[in-house]
């Protein structure tokens, strides 16, 4: 038999999947469509690729018209934030001055507390580093754990948007105009108190802040518009695959 949420094979009898930790005869109680598991085929080491497939593709989450329209309203805010900030330029800071920088900014400053044992160098990559990694370990949680093709997707955004809000910092090394923590700005600032500063001097590739922000910019871009047609896959497959979504 598999698991009927995340299709993982089960050697031996249990109430509960050790693969996504669902218990089965709860998941079963809002799921009767599912109640048959012995129909679900086994997956063979051969069907890795499907597999992989299967959980960026298609959402073996139970879906209403209610969560189907919260979706889409999510995708089409998501598609308007993305084109105003990919539009405009990194010296505008635009995504600095929107409020997903709060809410990136406490696992930045937490990533240097984290990275802190492995040196200078590091403990200030940390800071970038740490606003990467959140966005992608959630992701990976929505993918790996509640099986949310759909939620990691947005977490995937995120991920790019992070990037977005890394560009500014990155092009503001050698000028040192930007706002930092606690009202300094890196012009005035001592020496490493500047993130990027720092690391460019330290690494000899100050004269290319602007050029290597220019990139990072065109990454969370193209990451962006990656999750945007994700999201959006599964929004018209789950409208295809469901009479009741399209039936609104």
């Amino acid at each position: 038999m598999n698991c009927p949420k995340c299709y993982g094979e089960l050697h031996l009898q249990s109430e509960i999947c050790p693969h996504c930790g669902i218990v089965f005869e709860k998941y079963l109680k809002y799921h009767p469509e599912q109640t048959d598991r012995q129909n679900i085929p086994t997956l063979g080491e051969n069907d890795d690729v499907n597999s992989l497939k299967h959980s960026l593709l298609r959402e073996t989450q139970q879906s209403t018209p209610v969560c189907f329209i919260g979706r889409s309203i999510i995708f089409v805010g998501l598609i308007i934030w993305s084109c105003q900030l990919m539009s405009a330029s990194i010296e505008s800071n635009a995504v600095g001055n929107s409020f997903l920088h709060w809410v990136n900014l406490p696992f930045h400053e937490a990533g240097h507390i984290i990275f802190r044992p492995f040196g200078a160098f590091i403990t200030s990559l940390g800071g970038t580093l740490g606003q990467l990694l959140m966005p992608f370990c959630c992701m990976a949680v929505l993918l790996v754990k509640t099986r949310d093709p759909f939620g990691a997707s947005v977490a995937l955004w995120w991920v790019g948007e992070n990037f977005l809000d890394i560009a500014p910092y990155m092009n503001d090394a050698r000028a040192g105009q930007l706002p930092l923590l606690g009202g300094n700005f890196g012009h005035s600032s001592p020496y490493g108190f500047h993130d990027w500063q720092y690391l460019l001097t330290e690494s000899g590739l100050l004269q290319y802040d602007h050029a290597l922000a220019k990139a990072v910019f065109a990454i969370g871009s193209a990451i962006m518009l990656l999750a945007l047609l994700w999201s959006g896959f599964l929004l018209v497959n789950r409208y295809k695959s469901k009479p009741s979504v399209r039936g609104l």
